[in-house]
């Protein structure tokens, strides 16, 4: 798939989870929706829901990564914005089959976090996952 596809994907992706904490709906549901009003090829439809699916399925974890990396922050005090980029990028990096290189995992998230967050946001989401992919790298 084609990087530019796959950043679509990751923005999708993160638009999708946090639509359905907003709005307290099912990602499942969001997830149909958007994808329908999307023009992602099928790759890309298969990878968003790959990213969707499992970040929602593996939110305990996440979550306990994230209070590990992100102390000083409590996670219902942490702006939804990077929470939920965050929880995509962790999920991406410890949970996936590392179809890409943490550098790219990390780069596109902040990327996504300087055009959706805070100005502090990139710095912000390029610390806890340049922890978080330090610690992978030790235990692995």
């Amino acid at each position: 798939m084609a990087s530019n596809s796959r950043r679509q994907s990751r923005i999708l992706s993160f638009q999708v989870l946090f639509e359905a904490e907003q709005h307290g709906k099912p990602t499942s549901e969001v997830l149909n929706l958007r994808l329908n009003e999307s023009n992602l090829n099928e790759e890309a439809r298969t990878f968003v829901t790959k990213l969707v699916d499992g970040t929602a399925n593996s939110k305990d974890k996440i979550d306990s990564v994230l209070e590990r990396h992100a102390a000083a922050f409590p996670l219902n005090e942490m702006a939804a914005v990077d929470r939920n980029l965050l929880s995509l990028a962790i999920y991406e990096l410890l949970f996936d089959n590392h179809d890409s290189p943490f550098r790219v995992i990390i780069n596109e998230a902040v990327d996504i976090a300087k055009g959706y967050g805070s100005e502090s946001s990139g710095r912000f989401v390029n610390g806890v996952l340049a922890s978080v992919a330090i610690e992978a790298n030790n235990v692995s």
